[in-house]
């Protein structure tokens, strides 16, 4: 699909009045809240919310006390997502990029949240996961889910293509070098707006990049 077409597709599905996957976070993501209230959280502590859509995870972050940066690549997603950080009172940043092509910068963010990102193929995957790894800082902690390949029995969710979605053995060659702290495939209930509802094939992980030295 041209890069074009894959924008269209995402603006109009965007475009409707309702929140495509709700306005609640993840829920992997909120278990993880006692883990990074461990951090210590104090002003200045940053997270970026990969392909963060309509803005549901990157608020929930910005309401623990992260300065959040949202990215996603569409435009009308950004637009919805200013609006919740808006009805929740925090402030939340945006950029609207291409993942592919977006300058994630080095040792920048404390926390990197992930979830469902699933759109990448396994080359445009292979980078994300590497630019995840430069842009966190030394000590900082990636927090991911996605859809396994047993995803396409249940067809509540995510990608159709096999290669787009992950397994545990993936992720810990992906992330060979981090501190694995969880890392767990199971068969669950989410519901998440009408994108994401029902029985779902999921991995979760959570990993932290080395401290420097």
């Amino acid at each position: 699909m041209k890069e074009s077409e894959a924008l269209d597709r995402w603006n109009t599905r965007y475009a409707q009045a309702d929140y495509v996957f709700g306005t609640q976070p993840n829920a992997f993501l909120v278990s993880q809240a006692p883990r990074l209230k461990a951090m210590g959280l104090k002003p200045g502590l940053t997270a970026l919310s990969v392909a963060d859509g309509e803005g549901r995870n990157g608020v929930w972050l910005a309401r623990q006390g992260f300065a959040v940066l949202s990215v996603d690549f569409s435009p009308v997603a950004l637009e919805k997502a200013k609006k919740l950080a808006a009805r929740a009172g925090v402030e939340l940043a945006t950029e609207c990029a291409d993942l592919a092509t977006w300058d994630w910068g080095g040792n920048r963010f404390d926390v990197v949240a992930g979830i469902f990102f699933q759109f990448a193929g396994p080359a445009l995957r292979e980078t994300i996961f590497r630019r995840i790894g430069e842009c966190l800082r030394p000590g900082g902690i990636l927090i991911l889910q996605g859809y396994r390949p047993d995803q396409l029995k249940y067809g509540t969710g995510g990608p159709k293509d096999i290669g787009h979605l992950y397994t545990a053995e993936l992720l810990r060659r992906a992330f060979a070098g981090f501190d694995l702290l969880h890392l767990e495939e199971h068969d669950s209930e989410i519901h998440e707006g009408g994108g994401h509802h029902g029985m779902s094939a999921l991995v979760d992980m959570v990993a932290r990049k080395p401290a420097a030295g």
